[in-house]
């Protein structure tokens, strides 16, 4: 497949936007200050940075609570990145101060999750809440989590189907459904106890009780905490790093983790050559080490 025309330009083996001021039409995408603002819903935005896509959670007012147009632009998303070949990393966020309080149990009982060209999307493919909070969906791209405030209940669920993650000070995580009566059917208990410890995925699950971020890093449900405010600004710093590597790599050591996860030593062993030698024979693999001799940042074009 040929590499698409990227919207930035190639600097020291990082990719960056041009910088141009002003508003510009770029493949149908408006761009403002720099960042180029892609398709979404009212309650997910879209935008690039550099060669990260970042997906933000948009309803504030309601603490970021699922919606159907959310989870339609959430599943939009993540197929756009995987399309996209200049898109290497994701980074999901929220809006407000807040990652996301789980699903709008208000709404939820009424009628008010959304417009009927939603609605129609869901009809059409009765998975596609459960691929938008990544339960039956995995990009191949690297996904950062940057949390901020609430991530409760579907947030806590949404979580866990992301590859790093960032928190501010003040996040708070739980997995509440046992406390209203409901399961946590966004795959919790199956993922939490195959990501943490045992007895703290169970304890998670059965108190129904919150996590500040400091004891979710201890169990090992998030990876770093940093001041309130500024878990974007890490978790883009982390996805800035993975951009800088190659993509091909990058996707294929993603793979190999987890389809190898659940696979005996020798299994997995085997499966791991498999997929990783013949990412030695890319170009890719080439100008890696072309860049090394020559002391210079490599210039990886996903061949």
């Amino acid at each position: 497949m040929p590499e698409p025309t990227p919207s930035y330009e190639q600097r020291d083996g990082h990719e960056k936007h041009d910088g141009r001021d002003g508003h510009e039409q770029h493949d149908g995408h408006e761009k403002q200050d720099g960042h180029e603002q892609r398709a979404g819903t009212e309650h997910l935005v879209v935008r690039r940075e550099g060669a990260t896509l970042v997906l933000t959670l948009n309803r504030p007012e309601a603490r970021n609570a699922l919606s159907v147009p959310m989870l339609v632009g959430l599943y939009d998303g993540w197929v756009a990145a995987d399309a996209d070949d200049s898109v290497r990393s994701i980074v999901l966020t929220g809006a407000g101060g807040c990652f996301c309080a789980g699903m709008d149990l208000k709404a939820l009982a009424g009628d008010g999750m959304g417009a009927g060209e939603y609605r129609e999307r869901l009809a059409a493919d009765p998975d596609l809440h459960w691929k938008a909070m990544l339960r039956h969906h995995r990009p191949r791209k690297p996904v950062l989590a940057a949390v901020e405030g609430a991530c409760v209940a579907g947030g806590t669920e949404i979580l866990q189907g992301t590859d790093i993650r960032v928190a501010g000070e003040s996040a708070t995580f739980g997995l509440f459904e046992v406390r209203r009566g409901l399961f946590p059917l966004g795959g919790s208990t199956v993922r939490l106890p195959r990501q943490i410890a045992h007895t703290h995925a169970l304890e998670m699950l059965l108190t129904g009780r919150p996590y500040d971020a400091a004891e979710a890093l201890g169990i090992g449900l998030i990876g770093r905490v940093v001041p309130d405010g500024t878990a974007l600004e890490h978790a883009l710093t982390l996805a800035e790093r993975i951009n800088a590597c190659g993509p091909l790599a990058v996707e294929a050591v993603k793979a190999s983790v987890y389809d190898n996860a659940r696979l005996g030593e020798p299994e997995a062993l085997a499966a791991e050559l498999e997929r990783g030698w013949p990412v030695f024979a890319t170009e890719d693999a080439k100008e890696g080490a072309r860049a090394f001799a020559e002391k210079r940042a490599p210039v990886f074009r996903r061949a």
